[in-house]
């Protein structure tokens, strides 16, 4: 039997699959097909061969919502709240929510996901304890459905206000309208969010209702064509929290997909630091449409209860994962005040960028790279698209004279070091500006241009070494082979915590836990494969936002459980105040099934010297000249090679840069260890005026 995880990213799909029997593990790549995401799934299952009828598990990740929350192509959704809040999506918190908005003049806030015409209100009124104090006007709703038939929408999010302490006035309100509008799909907010802060709880709930019909279409669409080709099995779907869960509660609560690739990217490198002895780790994963990173201390990812997405809050449980927009496919233009931009917009798979030759004329960071002969023109990227060189010299040319640089290798040289400062300003933030010392972390490089960029990166942040996996170009897709069925649940108590006491904090636990075993029983775990990870939500008694602190096995009362909030109140902002009381907020819960994960070998490669590896030279620009580089197929280096820049380490998915001045390994596991050197090597003679004369065919 097989396990097959398949990544869905903006620009590429890929597919890994693990074939137990043999302990051989196959990775295809193929272009992602936007407007027909499942077209790309069919083609990489067809490329591989697999028979689906010898799959035990498959696991998903796909960035469908997110797309479609970007570029605001979601349903015509509409909300149904109590009277006098139908405005709470449009006041949100008084403040601008979009990154990099706060000092712009000429800032126009975004318009509200669900606009006025469509947001209904009816009489009801549950208050803050749980007390119901109005049910429900059944005359109300009537009323309500019968413009949102009159008015075509697609899903209907209904957000009551302090639902979350009693679900009685929302559940009635959904069973009556699913009684008369049984077509359109609806979302409940304390199941989406069952847990306080209504804006947050508003906004995620309709951003669940926003991507709901297109992800059951997905799903639906993928379902059916996997069957045709003899998959019978579940589909597991990547979720933000880190684990997977079935494509039932994806369809349902779509919104906790919406990091499911990227957090592929994080389990896979937790899976390969454990594998080699590291316990802090920073992963680094850039693609061709972003870059995603994670900070991971003692096997542990960030986590966070909260993210922003084009403006909008999204509340749920998730690995804080930092993505910045800066890929391969990223454009390069020039802002109204005539300065260079690179990103966020992308070129995608299509047309992509201008190297193609699919009718992209925009620069990319691509081009910047192929006209540095970073990328072999020779090689077909992802195996299929071939390149041209001319076309990026003509994209990028555009930009010399407005620059005045000296030439298309100078300008694309700077176009990198600005790409990588982007990047190293969003580790920086998930690092440095939360007391973490990047210095003391080894930097993870994939993705299809993550290891390319290693060095800039670790270099711009004082790291002198980082390592890039085996399979960095799958490696998203790897790690959905490695990640547990993972299942949240919360409990919002707002109690000081000396009021809420030790006993009470357990008898809430033994709850919690109580109805997370019936609810994974419902969908056909044994209640025997679960293990359970508490946490809470404190804060000191008069904030107004909390902090999550783990409760270990070892945490036996108060006592501790304060100690712990003060360390880490204190690792984070520098300052602690234990003499005010804490307020618990939330109790949090995570249930998790173990899964059999693949193991990870020894390397071992085909070839006993490094002569054997080495495939032509070429000549590759760093710091404004020409060197003679090496070129090496990496699946071929053998274990304990040791390799001085500048050379190119290339394979299927990805190409390793190793830039002057640093040296490259292989260790027991085929990972690629960069470290950088205390002296530089001699530099080649030639020079960017006669590799002109040459050419870049």
């Amino acid at each position: 039997m097989s396990i097959l995880g398949i990544d869905m990213g903006g620009t590429f799909t890929d597919l890994v699959l693990f074939d137990e029997e043999k302990e051989s593990l196959t990775a295809i790549k193929v272009p992602s097909t936007p407007g027909d995401e499942a077209k790309a799934v069919f083609e990489s299952l067809d490329e591989s061969g697999v028979n689906l009828t010898q799959i035990q598990r498959m696991v998903h990740g796909t960035t469908i919502g997110t797309n479609a929350i970007l570029q605001r192509i979601g349903a015509k959704v509409s909300l149904i709240t109590t009277k006098g809040f139908r405005d709470t999506l449009e006041i949100g918190r008084t403040r601008r929510m979009v990154p990099g908005s706060l000092f712009n003049i000429k800032f126009v806030r975004p318009q509200p996901l669900i606009p006025r015409s469509l947001r209904f209100e009816v009489r009801e009124r549950t208050l803050y304890n749980g007390e119901i104090l109005y049910p429900v006007s059944e005359a109300d709703l009537k009323e309500v459905s019968k413009k949102i038939r009159d008015l075509g929408v697609e899903a209907v999010a209904i957000c009551f206000l302090h639902s979350y302490t009693n679900q009685e006035n929302e559940k009635r309100a959904g069973e009556l309208l699913e009684q008369i509008l049984p077509e359109i799909p609806i979302s409940l907010s304390c199941e989406v969010v069952p847990e306080y802060r209504e804006y947050e709880r508003f906004s995620t709930t309709a951003l669940n209702c926003f991507i709901l019909p297109m992800m059951g279409r997905y799903l639906e669409t993928l379902k059916k064509g996997l069957e045709k080709k003899g998959y019978l099995r579940e589909i597991l779907m990547m979720s933000s929290n880190g684990g997977v869960i079935t494509s039932d509660s994806a369809r349902k609560f779509p919104i906790k997909t919406i990091l499911s690739g990227p957090v592929g990217g994080v389990k896979a490198g937790i899976f390969f630091a454990e594998a080699v002895g590291l316990k802090n780790i920073i992963t680094y994963d850039m693609g061709g449409t972003s870059t995603d990173v994670c900070l991971i201390r003692d096997l542990e990812p960030s986590l966070s209860t909260e993210t922003v997405l084009s403006g909008l809050p999204i509340k749920c449980p998730q690995v804080a994962v930092k993505t910045v927009g800066t890929g391969g496919g990223s454009i390069v233009w020039v802002d109204f005040d005539k300065t260079l931009k690179v990103g966020p917009r992308s070129a995608g798979a299509f047309p992509g960028p201008a190297c193609y030759g699919f009718g992209g004329t925009e620069p990319t960071v691509t081009d910047a790279n192929l006209i540095l002969n970073r990328i072999n023109p020779q090689r077909p990227l992802g195996g299929k698209i071939s390149l041209h060189p001319h076309l990026a010299q003509k994209a990028i040319s555009k930009l010399i004279t407005k620059f005045q640089m000296r030439d298309e290798y100078q300008m694309a040289e700077g176009i990198i070091q600005m790409a990588a400062v982007k990047m190293v300003s969003a580790i920086r933030e998930i690092s440095l500006e939360r007391g973490h010392d990047p210095r003391a972390y080894m930097l993870v490089a994939f993705g299809g241009a993550g290891p390319m960029h290693a060095i800039p990166i670790a270099s711009g942040l004082g790291m002198r070494k980082c390592l890039v996996p085996r399979y960095p170009g799958h490696l998203s897709a790897l790690g959905l082979l490695a990640a547990e069925i993972k299942y949240d649940f919360v409990k919002t108590i707002i109690s000081p915590l000396d009021g809420l006491g030790w006993h009470g904090i357990r008898s809430q636990y033994d709850l919690m836990k109580a109805r997370a075993k019936s609810e994974l029983k419902a969908q056909g775990f044994q209640s025997g494969d679960i293990y359970f990870i508490s946490s809470m939500d404190m804060r000191y008694l008069g904030q107004a936002f909390e902090m999550n602190i783990p409760i270990l096995p070892e945490t036996a009362g108060l006592k501790i459980l304060e100690e712990d909030f003060h360390r880490l109140y204190e690792e984070t902002y520098g300052h602690v105040h234990k003499a005010r009381a804490l307020e618990v907020v939330n109790l949090r819960l995570s249930a998790v099934i173990k899964i059999k994960k693949p193991p990870l070998r020894h390397y071992q490669s085909p070839v006993q010297s490094v002569r054997e590896a080495e495939d032509k030279r070429r000549r590759v620009y760093f710091d404004g000249e020409f060197w003679e580089c090496p070129v090496y197929h990496r699946e071929l280096l053998p274990q304990g090679s040791s390799l001085n820049g500048p050379c190119m380490l290339e394979e299927s998915g990805a190409t390793t840069v190793v830039f002057p001045s640093w040296k490259a390994s292989v260790d027991e596991w085929g990972n690629i260890l960069m470290e950088q050197l205390d002296s530089v090597r001699v530099r080649s003679s030639i020079t960017p005026q006669s590799s002109k004369k040459s050419g870049l065919k």
